[in-house]
């Protein structure tokens, strides 16, 4: 077995986590925008369709993308339960294309199942919503290998395509990203997935990351894969965005990209004019020792 690593050596990246509040609109755009002119590497939004007080994500994320022109985009994650594969496909490679390539997939299993089955989305156990984010992804990655000849097949129990049409081609490779806690999930990630987000109120502390990564590299290694394949990203709050805390998450706990959450515009601007730059820089010296 190849030895743990704590820092994958990626080069770090920083994005921003906004509210997709339907009540404010236009200042949801406008934090989407301020990312971009900041020199964030990603604007994300969290996906709750049942949620009344939410902007619909994927519609939200094909507007940014027409209001943007070099920031990438990604549901924060995209809730599966209430999401066909090939929907999610397709939708995926529209606005990628129309965004020059800047759309990037997040997927989680579920969760907030009775909301999930008020709004006729299927009740799924722990074990079946693992088994059906992996055929998921199966099947959209089929859908999305235009170079393979002939339709897409795969026979799943939750979801199946035989014979489906292939989609276009679009200007980057698309990565998958997973939010993932449990085993078997960290597992499934580092055997499919381009990326692994979790968040950190979640966590029991930073060091609960030393067991989850390993159980990501176990999954990659088990097909295969090196564990630097898959990016660690990280979703924190302002209490969590300290350079020396961040700076430890990277090089000690292997966070290779970290997504802050908040909707204050001058929380946002000191993260980038001054956390960003000095977590490069410290990261790099810790490196080099």
């Amino acid at each position: 077995m190849m030895a743990i690593m704590t820092d994958y050596g990626h080069e770090l990246q920083f994005g921003t986590f906004i509210t997709p509040r339907a009540a404010s609109p236009e200042s949801v755009v406008a934090l989407a925008e301020l990312s971009e002119t900041l020199g964030f590497d990603l604007v994300t939004f969290q996906d709750h369709p049942y949620q009344p007080a939410l902007l619909g994500a994927w519609s939200l994320l094909a507007f940014v993308a027409g209001r943007t022109k070099r920031i990438r985009l990604s549901a924060n994650v995209t809730n599966l339960p209430l999401r066909l594969p090939i929907t999610l496909a397709r939708a995926s490679s529209t606005i990628a294309l129309l965004s020059g390539g800047r759309f990037d997939l997040g997927l989680g299993a579920g969760g907030f199942w009775d909301a999930i089955e008020a709004v006729v989305g299927r009740r799924l156990t722990p074990g079946q919503s693992v088994d059906a984010l992996e055929e998921a992804v199966q099947v959209i990655r089929a859908l999305w290998a235009v170079d393979e000849p002939g339709g897409a097949r795969v026979d799943g129990k939750f979801y199946s395509v035989r014979g489906a049409k292939r989609g276009p081609a679009v200007p980057r490779p698309m990565s998958i990203s997973i939010g993932a806690y449990g085993p078997r999930m960290l597992r499934l990630t580092g055997r499919v997935a381009d990326g692994w987000v979790p968040s950190f109120e979640y966590l029991k502390g930073a060091a609960a990351l030393t067991d989850m990564n390993r159980r990501v590299d176990d999954g990659a290694e088990s097909v295969g894969r090196a564990p630097t394949a898959i990016r660690r990203w990280l979703n924190i709050g302002a209490a969590e965005a300290k350079v020396e805390q961040l700076v430890s998450l990277a090089v000690d706990y292997g966070m290779s990209g970290f997504i802050l959450a908040g909707d204050d515009a001058s929380t946002i601007e000191h993260f980038a004019h001054e956390t960003i730059p000095a977590v490069r820089e410290a990261a790099s010296a810790a490196r080099r020792h």
